[in-house]
């Protein structure tokens, strides 16, 4: 069925064409005579590292942003794009990376903005726009209730908002720019079921991904980018995840996880003790070990970033937390990164870097007092640390005065790692390290992580890839409706075991206890 499908593909007319697009932003070009064809029903993945000039094409074929030179076609016939409305009412809706939403407005609200039901075409529909919109969020997997403002749901909540307001447009054409990139594979599969629907409704799919696996199990062509260039486009059954990742970064990636060093067996640096953080996280307790990475999973809506943006003061929260024995009580985030702890937010775009800022004020911003020099700034010893941690964390930039915004998505991530470590901690809590983030950064940022530990450092990863979770940690909790439903360590440390607990399917104490290998007793509540 799959091959007949793609030979429709093939002999049906483009919906919409890329034909030689290039683009430049001054002299740097960022894309060269690209070309590619997308035809009603089908699924076409575009990958390739950050920097790549995925997300340009994307706009580009969208109308976000206008070509320096090529053509954009639709239907056959080539077309002058005015912008973004232009498209959506020639049926191509663009579901962007970064979340585009009106945070004071409630999830109702965003989904029908500025397409708002009416009664008796007056009044707005706000009981008929609820209903709407808890289904639409709801067939994307989630049960979010549409009153509540987007200010408040976690960011993988908002990507899927964002994704039910694009659907609610006519359309031909969808693009998804990274749309799984903080979603869970429960979250993922149920978003892949709503995509695989548009393709038999014949609604074509350009998609864009660092998950290669998805790509592989959604798309029937795939479109390689590398700095700029068309580097191949295939048959996604012609090429397996290893293939696609070795012609997006031009070399083989053998080892993605580094190897696992065993934590020394110490008293535990890091004490959490029946911890709540109201509305969100119950009761959690839990020991950290110096120079051991310890993984939190489970799905949306768990807890797991509340509790620790509880923990470091950035929330309010209360329980027993203890570090070298000692208890602490955090009321901001500045006073737990004075005792030591540092948290890097998932939300790098909007809580870790001022993004209209350069490198050298971003990287230094957090360790401030560090570079006074008199009433002033020593900007000269700024620079040097810009130099180092450039070499350090090899932080691509075409200049160094650019700003934190023209950064690809992993070189920002690897600036935000560099920010924080200027501050010399001991704990380190990373969330959502790599969302969004190509392979071969990926493969950075966990070596990044393994030499954090490596050097004494005591180290929290709250990921929603659980493969990542099981490359990276010792140890990993499952969080569970705001409760620590258990621990898993070994041999044990699977998805499916993952999955058992952030599902709460089953007792596992009494089912399936004797599977796991629980360690120490302090990690579930």
């Amino acid at each position: 069925m799959r091959g007949a499908a793609m030979s429709a593909h093939a002999t049906a007319v483009p919906v919409l064409e890329a034909r030689q697009l290039s683009k430049s932003f001054g002299p740097v070009e960022v894309l060269s005579e690209i070309s590619l064809a997308l035809r009603p029903g089908e699924v076409h993945a575009v990958i390739g590292e950050n920097g790549a000039g995925k997300s340009t094409l994307m706009k580009l074929l969208s109308g976000h942003l206008a070509p320096s030179s090529g053509t954009v076609a639709i239907d056959g016939e080539p077309v002058a794009l005015k912008g973004p409305v232009d498209a959506e009412t020639r049926g191509i809706v663009l579901v962007h990376q970064e979340i585009l939403l009106a945070p004071h407005l409630t999830v109702a609200q965003n989904i029908f903005m500025g397409r708002e039901l009416k009664r008796a075409g007056i009044m707005v529909d706000d009981r008929r726009m609820n209903a709407l919109a808890a289904a639409a969020v709801e067939s994307l997997g989630a049960h979010i209730d549409p009153r509540t403002p987007v200010g408040r749901l976690s960011i993988a909540q908002r990507q899927l908002v964002q994704i039910a307001r694009a659907l609610q447009v006519p359309h031909r054409v969808v693009i998804f720019d990274e749309p799984t990139a903080s979603l869970t594979p429960v979250e993922t599969e149920a978003l892949l079921a709503v995509i695989r629907d548009l393709s038999a409704r014949g609604v074509a799919v350009l998609y864009i991904s660092h998950r290669l696996p998805e790509v592989a199990a959604i798309a029937g062509q795939v479109t390689v980018l590398r700095d700029g260039q068309l580097i191949a486009t295939r048959p996604a059954a012609e090429l397996s995840p290893v293939e696609m990742a070795r012609l997006m970064v031009g070399r083989e990636l053998a080892n993605l996880y580094p190897a696992r060093k065993e934590a020394p067996d110490k008293a535990p640096l890091l004490e959490v003790e029946n911890f709540t953080v109201p509305g969100f996280a119950e009761g959690a307790s839990f020991a950290l070990k110096r120079g051991e990475i310890l993984g939190f999973a489970g799905l949306i809506g768990a807890g797991r970033t509340e509790l620790m943006e509880g923990i470091v003061g950035l929330r309010p929260g209360d329980g027993s937390v203890r570090i070298h024995g000692e208890r602490v009580h955090f009321d901001s985030a500045r006073a737990s990164m004075a005792a030591g702890i540092v948290y890097l937010s998932e939300d790098r775009k909007g809580k870790g870097l001022l993004l209209g800022q350069n490198l050298r004020v971003n990287l230094t911003l957090a360790a401030l007092a560090a570079f006074h020099r008199g009433l002033g700034l020593d900007t000269r010893h700024e620079e040097e640390a810009l130099t180092k941690a450039i070499g350090e964390f090899d932080i691509r930039a075409r200049r160094r005065d650019m700003l934190a915004g023209q950064l690809s998505g992993g070189n920002q991530q690897k600036l935000l790692i560099a920010k924080m470590m200027l501050l010399a901690p001991e704990i380190v809590i990373i969330d959502e390290p790599t969302r969004g983030i190509d392979i071969g950064t990926k493969q950075q940022i966990y070596a990044f992580i393994a030499r954090l530990a490596a050097e004494g450092m005591a180290v929290i990863v709250i990921s929603s890839e659980m493969q990542e979770l099981i490359g990276l940690c010792h140890r990993i909790l499952v969080m569970q409706g705001g409760r620590i439903a258990g621990e898993v360590s070994g041999e044990a440390m699977t998805e499916d075991n993952i999955v058992v607990y952030a599902t709460g399917v089953s007792d596992i104490g009494n089912d399936i206890g004797n599977d796991f290998d629980t360690g120490s007793s302090s990690g579930a509540a």
